[in-house]
């Protein structure tokens, strides 16, 4: 079935509540009482109400209705926050360089707004040691403490220990912030790019005047003639 309202010659009712393209109500009218007045505003009628006795239509554009429609319901599903949880596995045993890199993870996804689920792999003997994965799991969510918290304590979980953090700031404000410095950071490289053109214009002004106001150079004087010697006597 179609969710598309019925316009114009597809309502098929006797007679209909009106309302106007301001909002005004009309009142009831006949079918073709409210078509004429459509086509006198060069407008639709929209059935807005059709469960309504009797159904209750609108006087619009609905071109124009279906397209700031279609971008409310967009923008919605933009900013619409949807609840993730991320996953991290680490051993007991984890490297200090390899520590730092999953903690870096966590982080992000904390500033993210994401709960984060931590768990602990345990192999072979280091499952009768599950005081190192609570240790580790307890060094981590102290190490977060600024971003996220406790939400669910560790729990053995067969051969994982598991716990979960979750984000002190919600989705919303996580996403809101990023696109803040997003934008930030754009309109930071257009000032930067804006900058260098102009100080690009600026220097070659300046060297145009310089090669302007450079004075001539002076003319060079000119070769005087050798002046001729008497020729010595014959004899002497």
């Amino acid at each position: 079935m179609s969710t598309e309202p019925r316009i114009n010659d597809r309502i098929r009712v006797p007679e209909v509540r009106l309302v106007g393209p301001s909002g005004e109500q009309v009142g009831i009218v006949p079918l073709a009482k409210a078509l004429e007045l459509a086509q006198e505003y060069d407008l639709d009628l929209v059935e807005v109400a059709a469960t309504a006795r009797p159904p209750v239509c609108k006087l619009m554009d609905y071109g124009k209705f279906k397209y700031e429609s279609a971008m409310k319901a967009r923008e919605a599903r933009k900013n619409q926050a949807h609840t993730v949880i991320k996953e991290m596995k680490l051993r007991p045993k984890i490297d200090p360089h390899d520590y730092d890199t999953k903690k870096g993870h966590v982080v992000r996804f904390l500033k993210q707004g994401d709960k984060v689920k931590i768990t602990i792999m345990f192999r072979g003997r280091e499952q009768s040691r599950p005081e190192l994965g609570f240790r580790l799991l307890q060094r981590l969510a102290d190490d977060v403490q600024d971003l996220g918290f406790v939400e669910s304590s560790p729990k053995q979980d067969g051969r994982n220990m598991i716990m979960v953090l979750g984000p002190h700031k919600k989705k919303t404000e996580a996403m809101a912030e990023a696109r803040a410095l997003a934008d930030a950071r754009k309109a930071e490289r257009l000032g930067r790019t804006t900058g260098s053109d102009a100080d690009a214009a600026a220097a070659d002004e300046d060297a145009v005047t310089e090669v302007q106001d450079a004075p001539a150079e002076a003319e060079a004087p000119e070769a005087e003639a050798p002046v001729e010697q008497p020729a010595a006597p014959q004899g002497a």
